[in-house]
Parts: C-alpha cells; structure tokens; sequence
C-alpha cells in the first residue's frame, strides 16, 4: 500500500462528491435549453453555484465556474488586462506565483505588449504587504495578482492587506485561492469590504481537485464591478464571461465537496498540523540538517517544504516513490519537467538549494501510517541520494542548520 504526501497536486475524490456527480449526471438536458430537462439542470446548476457562493463568502452570480483552476487564472489575468483603462500597461506579480499566473502573464508580455511590475517575496516566500503597497502604486500599474498561500513553501499572505492595498490605488486584484481554499479561510466579502467598485479583490480563483472534487473543475469569482474580456466566445452564458455548455454534474460535485471541506477545516487543520509536526521532528531526528522552508507558523496546516542539503530533490523523490513514498519537488503543473524550484530562488536561495528540495504535503486521508512509511524509508533513500551527488553538487549546496 502506497503512502500519499502529494495532497497538494490533487487530493483523492470525496465519495460524497462521487457520488453528487453521478446523480447529477442523471439529469439528462443542457442547462441553457427551455425545456422541462434543461431547466432541471438549470435549477441543479444554481443550487451548485449557491452553495459554492456560500463558502466562499459571495454573491451566487459572481461564481464563474471554469475547466479548473488555470483557466480560471487565465481568464482573470488575460480578462482583466484585456478590459484595462489606457494609459495602462503594467501588471503587479510577486516573485513566487504559480506557473499558471507566470505563464499567463509571460504570455501578455510577448504578445500583448504587457510590462511587469515585480514585487520580491521575503525568505519566507511571504509577499510583503508594504512592497506590494509600492508596486500597486506604478502610475501605469493595470491589474496585480497574488497567492493566498505559496503553493510550495505553503506560506500564507495577508489577503486583506494585498486587497487593501490595490484598492487605495483604485488597481484591480485577482488573488489565487488555489493552494488556500479548504485549508484557510477563505473570505471574499471580507477580503474587499470597503474597496471601491472594480478596484481591491475584483477575481479569486479556486480549483475542485485540491478539496476532494473532480479534476477538471474550477471556479472564478468575479465581482460584479468588473468587467473582464472574455476568453471563449459562443453562447453568453455565466454572464458572457465563459461561453460553452456548462458541465452540472462537476458543479455539483465541487459544491459538496466545497462545503464538506469548509465544515472540517478547523478540526482538519489541527489534526494536519499535529501530523506534519510529527513528520518534521521525525525527519530532523534522521537526517539532522534537513530545514523547513517558508513561514515556520503561518502556513497551510499540512504543508512542509523541505530542503536536504547536498541532495537532489529528484532523486529523493525517485527513490521515495520505489520505496512506495509519493511526494513532490515542487508545484505538479509543469508537464513533469524537472527544474530548480523558483519560489525557493525567489526566497533567496541558491540553484543547488532550490534542486535539493522535497515538498511533502498531507490531507483528508493522510495518517500515521503515512508519516511512519516515509519516515522508514528516509535514512537509505537520503544515504542513496547523498551518494549520487557529486562531490562538486555537495560542494556547492549550502548547507544550514535545521531550524
């Protein structure tokens, strides 16, 4: 039996969101038809998008619901850029987004002609509330983004804060909710209370996977003073902003699975942070210089980020993954292509500290028994390991004590 710590690339399937899918795909009729089916579906699709709306603390007509959460990064970014007053051309991202944020601004400014506006993150990979503050200031500042929580440090920002501070420059905001929602909370009302229209939190953008959905659901919420371009054209539906036949079964299926994880969070969260606490201690025991990335408090309650000096993250991870261990280097949305984890350089760690880096990450199903297997299988995958580096490799990383 293998053991999972990989919950932050997709967490297994919550039988009750299973099963919400299944009898949701029952409903046979496409939710735009008038006839007695399609308004079946209809009726289903709202109830879905209500309780969802609920969760997340908005109105139900906000709640875009999308093919996951990098269409619903996207469509916020390229909507927003696309829509922005003249005169502006810059976009606010922080050094240690998320591929999805990256490569979709990456894309504007080869194509679109877009300029980027960096705000550096601190050792923690936190996002400075007073440099972001700074950045937002830009005169031909567009749009700006930002993490709820790092996907790969698992450090959470100050969402209230980074709100606030785009709405005092009257900038809209899109914040990725992706890593956070389920595990923190997650308040939209709160997080723009007080920002003028189409300024501050204007887009949030969440993914089914990472809670016990279905893959290839998300959601964007996007308030009712913005006005984003639309990515995909043909029908008008969900208020023109994402055209197509909308997939009932999957929103109903992420809606179970929204309130189900937002009904266990606090007593989850403890029980995840006694967990990887114990995981922790255990690695240190084993392998003493091993250190803890990120925020030491402030941060998802299953995530622990870690770096083995004079290791490769890669091979740590094939060796675990022999051993029946599952976990990661880093963020899983890079096609599988092995690279130096950017969110570590952007702390400011070297090349060699940012390959030597394991991301284990635990969730609903995680247990003891888990922690135990990795802990069983860690002194001779880490000896195996330090032994396939090369003595230059060794040499170069930096080795600091744990903390």
């Amino acid at each position: 039996m293998r053991a999972y710590l990989d919950h932050a690339a997709t967490s297994p399937l919550r039988p009750e969101a299973r099963d919400a899918w299944l009898s949701a795909a029952e409903v046979v009729g496409n939710a735009s038809s008038i006839h007695g089916g399609g308004q079946a579906a209809r009726r289903l699709l709202e109830e879905s998008r209500e309780r969802l709306a609920a969760v997340l603390g908005c109105e139900s007509i906000e709640v875009v619901f999308t093919s996951g959460g990098t269409e619903a990064v996207n469509l916020a970014l390229k909507g927003l850029w696309w829509s922005r007053p003249k005169g502006s051309d810059t976009i606010v991202l922080p050094d240690a987004e998320h591929h999805a944020t990256i490569d979709a601004i990456e894309w504007l400014r080869r194509h679109e002609s877009a300029s980027v506006r960096p705000v550096a993150v601190d050792a923690r990979a936190g996002i400075p509330v007073a440099g972001f503050a700074e950045a937002v200031a830009d005169p031909r500042a567009a749009l700006a983004t930002a993490l709820v929580a790092n996907n790969e440090a698992g450090t959470v920002n100050d969402a209230a804060g980074l709100s606030a501070a785009a709405a005092e420059r009257g900038i809209p905001l899109h914040l990725d909710a992706i890593a956070a929602f389920g595990h923190v909370p997650v308040d939209v009302a709160r997080w723009r209370a007080g920002a003028p229209a189409g300024a501050g939190l204007v887009a949030l953008s969440v993914s089914a996977h990472k809670i016990g959905g279905p893959v290839g659901v998300g959601a964007l919420v996007v308030s009712r003073s913005a006005a984003p371009t639309a990515l995909l054209h043909g029908g008008g539906q969900q208020r023109g902003l994402r055209s197509g036949t909308q997939d009932v079964a999957g929103a109903a299926a992420f809606a179970v699975a929204a309130e189900l994880a937002d009904a266990e969070r606090e007593a989850e969260a403890a029980r995840l942070g006694v967990l990887r606490d114990r995981l922790l201690h255990g690695i240190r025991d084993l392998v003493p210089t091993t250190e803890l990335l990120g925020d030491q408090r402030n941060r998802l309650p299953g995530n622990a980020q870690l770096l083995f000096p004079g290791c490769s993250g890669e091979t740590l991870l094939f060796l675990l993954d022999q051993a029946g261990v599952a976990v990661s280097t880093g963020s899983a949305c890079q096609a599988g292509v092995p690279e130096p984890s950017h969110v570590v350089r952007a702390m400011g760690r070297t090349e060699a500290e940012a390959r030597s880096v394991l991301r284990l990450t635990l969730g609903r199903t995680s247990t003891g028994a888990d922690v135990e297997a990795l802990l069983a299988a860690l002194p001779d995958v880490h000896a195996r390991a330090l032994a396939a580096a090369s003595p230059r490799r060794r040499s170069e990383s930096a080795v600091r004590p744990a903390s």
